[in-house]
């Protein structure tokens, strides 16, 4: 065995995060690690990267015992993790990330050799069979799946017996995580070993060799996955639950949000405009580079718009921001939770009441009191999992992170959602709940925008449905009987358009 470990177990104050975990990995292998948010993935891959130390068992490496003390030591011993975080330094180019913690090549003057460390990253990429991959560019200018390959070449630039991949494809379209498939299958071929972490269930079953299952913290079982199925699978990573997502027919009142022309200041938007309704959760679905995002972000006022309205109840809401759209009722969930949404470092509480601090002081004194009550009931209406409401937002599981995210959305009782990517790298159980939450908003006459780039996601819960490509919104799909082939059809029709059945 590549990777083995014996009886680990990991604990934070009172809550146990693996309990006698017996893992292991095969040299050359695709290992599926699967389990709910909180189920303890994460905290074994930061052992296994030397974040976090291990309080009771062993790791052994290639049948030797190791104890891995930083992240610098877990990559020399040929350890590599990509963290569902992008690492990357924004403004440096492709040369300069691949080569973050390695050391500069010189010439005889000291000076840096730019081209021999530009030919080293080349000779890399072309190993993995990377294509349409510009290393000159900074990582801000690179698309989602150039910027998860970049991770993949920084980590080969050493050698690399175990990859470890958490939420590769969390926020790429089908077409560009085959991109990522065809490298993953090119390291298996030259004998690497992967650590393939998802929720994704179509993408365990197409790659892996084999599967382990996690739940509170305990290993389930390790199958082959040509001996196990979806169902099995989901049965040992969940408790006894079902989703509950059936739902009576729902009227659609007043337009509380409607959109024209909208034009973002960078191009990005190009022309978009939609309508949404009270009780209605609208979905918006593009590929990559459609411009959904930014649309939302002009739309609350975190990116400028060069041209374009925007309608709240039936009144015009001009120079969007985020302060006064918050007062407007209105409201956004990042895709981006720990980068625009969260303060790691802060507590459950703290990050609750961020947007909403306001109502929390009283001649500048915070009333405490009322932050830890009103954090608690949406602890327990929520369902998130943590130790309290000081606990520090960082130690909970990305699910968890989410509902937070949710729930601080909430408190400033908005009566429009935007919604974008709000279940990205969630477990099963909790996205059902957060579209449950989705759907109860609804029913009380909330309006919501729901962005997603996991089309099955969208059919799923959107009401209706309307589509961009190239920064420019299309086709409206009533959500009746559309199929998959339908929708995509569209997206991929470009400046051709598609269809409606309005």
């Amino acid at each position: 065995m590549l990777l083995q470990t014996n009886k680990l177990s990991k604990r934070f104050a009172s809550f146990v995060a693996l309990n006698n975990v017996d893992f292991q990995i095969a040299e050359g292998e695709i290992h599926g690690l699967v389990g709910e948010n909180g189920a303890g993935k994460s905290t074994l891959i930061k052992i296994l990267a030397g974040v976090y130390r291990l309080d009771e068992g062993e790791i052994l490496w290639e049948g030797r015992r190791v104890e891995i003390h930083t992240p610098d030591h877990s990559r020399k011993i040929g350890m590599n993790v990509i963290h569902q975080d992008r690492n990357l330094i924004p403004a440096f180019n492709g040369v300069e990330n691949a080569y973050l913690g390695l050391e500069y090549a010189k010439h005889a003057g000291a000076a840096v050799d730019w081209e021999s460390m530009k030919r080293r990253v080349l000779e890399v990429i072309d190993s993995l069979g990377i294509q349409d991959l510009d290393i000159t560019k900074p990582a801000r200018d690179l698309s989602p799946p150039q910027r998860t390959l970049l991770e993949i070449v920084r980590a080969m630039m050493v050698p690399c017996k175990l990859l470890i991949l958490d939420e590769p494809t969390a926020s790429l379209t089908d077409k560009e995580a085959e991109m990522l498939f065809h490298t993953i299958e090119r390291l298996k071929k030259q004998g690497t070993s992967i650590l393939y972490v998802t929720h994704r269930m179509d993408e365990i079953f197409r790659l892996t060799d084999r599967i382990t299952v996690f739940k509170n913290g305990v290993m389930q079982a390790t199958v082959q996955t040509a001996d196990t199925d979806i169902d099995r699978i989901i049965a040992m990573m969940t408790e006894k639950w079902e989703s509950n997502a059936t739902e009576d027919a729902r009227e659609f009142g007043q337009e509380l949000l409607k959109v024209e022309g909208i034009a973002s200041k960078d191009g990005i938007v190009k022309d978009a405009g939609f309508s949404v309704r009270a009780g209605e959760i609208l979905g918006i679905f593009g590929l990559g580079g459609s411009g959904r995002t930014e649309l939302l972000e002009c739309i609350y006022g975190l990116r400028t718009a060069k041209s374009g309205a925007v309608f709240l109840d039936g009144k015009e809401y001009t120079n969007p921001r985020p302060t006064k759209s918050l007062q407007n009722k209105l409201v956004l969930i990042c895709e981006d939770r720990r980068g625009k949404a969260l303060v790691g470092s802060l507590s459950v509480r703290q990050n609750l009441v961020l947007s909403t601090i306001d109502h929390y002081t009283r001649f500048g004194v915070m009333n405490k009191a009322r932050e830890v009550s009103d954090t608690l009931k949406n602890i327990k209406e929520l369902a998130i999992k943590t130790t309290g409401p000081e606990q520090t937002i960082s130690e909970l599981s990305g699910g968890n992170q989410q509902k937070v995210v949710m729930a601080k959305a909430l408190m400033s009782q908005p009566k429009v959602l935007l919604c974008d990517e709000p279940t990205q790298a969630v477990d099963v159980k909790t996205r059902a709940e957060i579209h449950n939450l989705a759907r109860e908003l609804a029913k009380a006459g909330n309006a919501i925008v729901f962005v997603s780039s996991d089309l099955k996601e969208v059919l799923e819960i959107a009401d209706n449905i309307q589509i961009m490509a190239a920064g420019k919104t299309r086709d409206y799909f009533k959500n009746e009987n559309v199929t998959a082939e339908q929708v995509l059809a569209c997206c991929y029709a470009g400046e051709s358009g598609g269809i409606s059945n309005e």
